[in-house]
Protein backbone atom coordinates (compact mmCIF):
# COMPACT_ATOMS: atom_id res chain seq x y z
CA UNK A 1 0.00 0.00 0.00
CA UNK A 2 1.42 4.01 -0.74
CA UNK A 3 0.00 6.76 0.42
CA UNK A 4 1.22 10.87 -0.97
CA UNK A 5 0.50 13.58 1.82
CA UNK A 6 2.34 17.31 1.03
CA UNK A 7 4.40 19.51 2.60
CA UNK A 8 7.36 22.38 1.04
CA UNK A 9 10.97 22.60 0.53
CA UNK A 10 11.96 26.17 1.48
CA UNK A 11 14.48 27.68 -1.36
CA UNK A 12 16.09 31.30 -1.21
CA UNK A 13 12.97 33.37 -0.25
CA UNK A 14 10.39 30.52 -1.78
CA UNK A 15 8.83 27.41 -1.08
CA UNK A 16 7.95 24.30 -3.31
CA UNK A 17 5.58 22.17 -3.02
CA UNK A 18 6.71 18.67 -2.08
CA UNK A 19 4.95 15.52 -2.23
CA UNK A 20 6.28 13.01 0.83
CA UNK A 21 5.39 9.48 -0.37
CA UNK A 22 5.15 6.24 1.69
CA UNK A 23 5.23 2.72 0.19
CA UNK A 24 5.33 -0.64 2.59
CA UNK A 25 7.16 -3.91 1.44
CA UNK A 26 9.63 -5.37 -1.09
CA UNK A 27 12.53 -5.63 0.50
CA UNK A 28 13.95 -6.60 3.73
CA UNK A 29 12.09 -6.36 7.01
CA UNK A 30 12.53 -3.49 9.41
CA UNK A 31 14.30 -1.34 6.95
CA UNK A 32 13.31 2.47 6.26
CA UNK A 33 14.84 4.41 3.66
CA UNK A 34 14.32 7.95 2.70
CA UNK A 35 14.93 9.03 -0.87
CA UNK A 36 14.52 12.27 -2.98
CA UNK A 37 17.32 13.95 -2.39
CA UNK A 38 17.48 14.56 1.60
CA UNK A 39 20.21 16.26 3.69
CA UNK A 40 21.35 14.68 6.87
CA UNK A 41 18.93 16.26 8.57
CA UNK A 42 16.12 14.52 6.84
CA UNK A 43 17.87 11.13 6.61
CA UNK A 44 17.54 11.24 10.48
CA UNK A 45 14.61 12.05 10.37
CA UNK A 46 13.96 8.23 9.94
CA UNK A 47 15.15 7.57 13.93
CA UNK A 48 12.66 10.77 15.10
CA UNK A 49 9.83 9.23 13.51
CA UNK A 50 10.35 5.75 14.80
CA UNK A 51 10.23 7.27 18.68
CA UNK A 52 7.75 9.63 18.20
CA UNK A 53 5.39 6.64 16.31
CA UNK A 54 5.69 4.35 19.27
CA UNK A 55 5.14 7.01 21.69
CA UNK A 56 1.99 8.31 20.10
CA UNK A 57 0.70 4.61 21.17
CA UNK A 58 0.98 3.33 17.61
CA UNK A 59 3.69 0.41 16.35
CA UNK A 60 5.79 1.50 13.70
CA UNK A 61 5.38 -1.28 10.49
CA UNK A 62 8.20 -3.71 10.55
CA UNK A 63 8.16 -4.38 6.85
CA UNK A 64 10.25 -2.45 4.31
CA UNK A 65 9.26 0.97 4.40
CA UNK A 66 10.09 3.64 1.63
CA UNK A 67 9.49 7.04 1.81
CA UNK A 68 10.14 9.67 -1.35
CA UNK A 69 10.06 13.30 -1.39
CA UNK A 70 9.22 14.39 -5.16
CA UNK A 71 10.51 16.32 -7.14
CA UNK A 72 13.92 14.32 -6.82
CA UNK A 73 16.22 17.16 -7.84
CA UNK A 74 15.05 19.48 -5.60
CA UNK A 75 16.77 19.63 -2.30
CA UNK A 76 15.44 18.67 0.87
CA UNK A 77 16.84 20.24 4.01
CA UNK A 78 15.97 20.43 7.44
CA UNK A 79 13.64 18.34 9.91
CA UNK A 80 10.07 20.02 9.18
CA UNK A 81 9.57 16.68 6.95
CA UNK A 82 9.30 14.46 10.02
CA UNK A 83 5.79 15.51 10.58
CA UNK A 84 4.48 14.79 6.88
CA UNK A 85 6.72 11.25 6.77
CA UNK A 86 5.09 10.15 9.81
CA UNK A 87 1.59 10.83 8.87
CA UNK A 88 2.20 9.56 5.01
CA UNK A 89 4.13 6.12 6.61
CA UNK A 90 1.62 5.32 9.43
CA UNK A 91 -1.16 5.93 6.19
CA UNK A 92 0.61 3.78 3.78
CA UNK A 93 0.95 1.21 6.38
CA UNK A 94 -2.12 1.27 7.55
CA UNK A 95 -1.87 2.43 11.26
CA UNK A 96 -4.81 5.42 10.80
CA UNK A 97 -7.44 5.26 8.40
CA UNK A 98 -8.22 9.26 7.90
CA UNK A 99 -11.83 10.09 7.53
CA UNK A 100 -11.08 13.14 5.95
CA UNK A 101 -9.51 14.27 2.47
CA UNK A 102 -5.89 15.62 3.11
CA UNK A 103 -5.07 16.33 -0.63
CA UNK A 104 -5.41 19.58 -0.03
CA UNK A 105 -3.30 19.86 3.17
CA UNK A 106 0.44 20.48 3.68
CA UNK A 107 2.20 19.79 7.04
CA UNK A 108 5.25 21.14 8.25
CA UNK A 109 6.78 20.49 11.59
CA UNK A 110 9.95 18.38 12.97
CA UNK A 111 9.13 16.01 15.74
CA UNK A 112 10.84 15.35 19.22
CA UNK A 113 11.41 11.50 20.34
CA UNK A 114 8.31 12.26 22.56
CA UNK A 115 6.01 13.02 19.58
CA UNK A 116 5.97 16.75 20.60
CA UNK A 117 5.99 18.58 17.60
CA UNK A 118 8.71 21.45 17.52
CA UNK A 119 9.35 24.72 15.64
CA UNK A 120 10.79 25.21 12.04
CA UNK A 121 12.02 27.64 9.81
CA UNK A 122 10.92 28.51 6.69
CA UNK A 123 7.01 28.70 7.59
CA UNK A 124 5.90 31.50 6.46
CA UNK A 125 7.23 31.02 2.86
CA UNK A 126 5.81 27.58 2.98
CA UNK A 127 2.53 28.84 3.81
CA UNK A 128 2.45 31.81 1.18
CA UNK A 129 3.28 28.68 -1.19
CA UNK A 130 0.45 26.78 -0.31
CA UNK A 131 -1.86 29.88 -0.64
CA UNK A 132 -0.43 30.55 -4.53
CA UNK A 133 -1.30 26.80 -5.06
CA UNK A 134 -4.70 26.70 -3.68
CA UNK A 135 -4.43 24.38 -0.58
CA UNK A 136 -6.66 25.15 1.41
CA UNK A 137 -5.19 24.11 5.60
CA UNK A 138 -1.47 23.82 6.81
CA UNK A 139 -0.76 22.37 10.00
CA UNK A 140 2.07 24.24 11.60
CA UNK A 141 3.89 23.64 14.69
CA UNK A 142 1.83 25.61 17.50
CA UNK A 143 4.84 28.13 18.25
CA UNK A 144 4.79 29.18 14.15
CA UNK A 145 1.07 29.88 14.21
CA UNK A 146 1.30 33.63 14.51
CA UNK A 147 3.81 33.81 11.57
CA UNK A 148 1.63 31.06 9.31
CA UNK A 149 -1.61 33.03 9.87
CA UNK A 150 0.06 35.86 8.45
CA UNK A 151 -0.96 34.67 4.76
CA UNK A 152 -4.59 35.25 4.16
CA UNK A 153 -6.40 32.91 2.36
CA UNK A 154 -5.30 29.89 4.42
CA UNK A 155 -6.83 27.79 7.38
CA UNK A 156 -3.72 27.57 9.97
CA UNK A 157 -3.87 24.55 11.86
CA UNK A 158 -1.32 25.06 15.16
CA UNK A 159 -0.58 21.26 16.87
CA UNK A 160 1.74 20.56 19.46
CA UNK A 161 1.87 16.34 19.39
CA UNK A 162 1.61 13.60 16.72
CA UNK A 163 -1.01 12.06 18.45
CA UNK A 164 -3.52 15.03 17.82
CA UNK A 165 -2.47 15.48 14.34
CA UNK A 166 -3.83 11.80 13.88
CA UNK A 167 -6.78 12.16 15.95
CA UNK A 168 -7.99 15.30 13.48
CA UNK A 169 -7.50 13.08 10.67
CA UNK A 170 -9.21 10.46 11.72
CA UNK A 171 -12.28 12.77 13.54
CA UNK A 172 -11.29 11.76 16.79
CA UNK A 173 -10.92 15.40 18.24
CA UNK A 174 -10.85 18.77 16.09
CA UNK A 175 -7.69 21.09 16.30
CA UNK A 176 -8.99 25.20 16.23
CA UNK A 177 -7.69 26.96 13.52
CA UNK A 178 -5.30 29.84 14.41
CA UNK A 179 -6.67 33.81 14.25
CA UNK A 180 -3.66 36.19 13.48
CA UNK A 181 -4.01 39.08 15.38
CA UNK A 182 -2.64 42.69 14.57
CA UNK A 183 1.00 42.89 13.54
CA UNK A 184 2.18 45.75 16.16
CA UNK A 185 5.48 47.26 14.79
CA UNK A 186 7.19 49.37 17.48
CA UNK A 187 9.33 52.35 16.85
CA UNK A 188 8.46 51.62 12.86
CA UNK A 189 11.20 48.90 13.25
CA UNK A 190 10.45 45.83 11.10
CA UNK A 191 10.98 42.57 13.45
CA UNK A 192 12.72 40.44 10.43
CA UNK A 193 15.80 39.22 9.74
CA UNK A 194 17.54 36.71 7.18
CA UNK A 195 16.66 33.56 9.89
CA UNK A 196 13.86 32.40 6.93
CA UNK A 197 15.88 33.06 4.39
CA UNK A 198 17.90 29.22 2.91
CA UNK A 199 20.76 29.89 0.97
CA UNK A 200 21.45 32.93 -0.92
CA UNK A 201 24.75 33.98 0.93
CA UNK A 202 26.01 36.65 -1.36
CA UNK A 203 22.76 38.06 -1.39
CA UNK A 204 22.67 37.97 2.35
CA UNK A 205 26.53 39.28 2.61
CA UNK A 206 25.93 41.95 0.64
CA UNK A 207 22.90 43.65 2.51
CA UNK A 208 24.94 43.32 5.56
CA UNK A 209 27.27 45.30 3.99
CA UNK A 210 25.32 47.78 2.73
CA UNK A 211 23.15 48.05 6.13
CA UNK A 212 26.62 48.58 8.25
CA UNK A 213 27.60 51.39 5.98
CA UNK A 214 24.07 53.36 5.71
CA UNK A 215 23.57 52.53 1.98
CA UNK A 216 20.39 52.56 0.53
CA UNK A 217 19.95 49.16 -1.79
CA UNK A 218 16.47 49.32 -1.94
CA UNK A 219 16.34 52.54 -3.35
CA UNK A 220 13.81 52.91 -6.67
CA UNK A 221 15.03 55.08 -9.43
CA UNK A 222 12.25 56.66 -10.96
CA UNK A 223 14.13 58.50 -14.00
CA UNK A 224 16.59 57.63 -16.56
CA UNK A 225 19.93 58.87 -16.25
CA UNK A 226 21.11 61.03 -18.98
CA UNK A 227 23.82 59.99 -20.62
Amino acid sequence: MSSKIFSTAVVGLDAEIVEVEAEMGGGQMGTFSVVGLPDIAVSESRERVRSAVKNSGLDFPRIKTTVNLAPADLRKQGPSYDLPIAISVLIAAGRINPVLSFNKFIFIGELALSGEVRAVSGVLSATICAQKKSFTKIFVPKVNAAEAALVPGIEVKPVETLREVINYLIGKDDISSFVASELILKNDIIPFDFSEVRGQEHVKRALEIAAAGAHNVFRLWTTTPSI
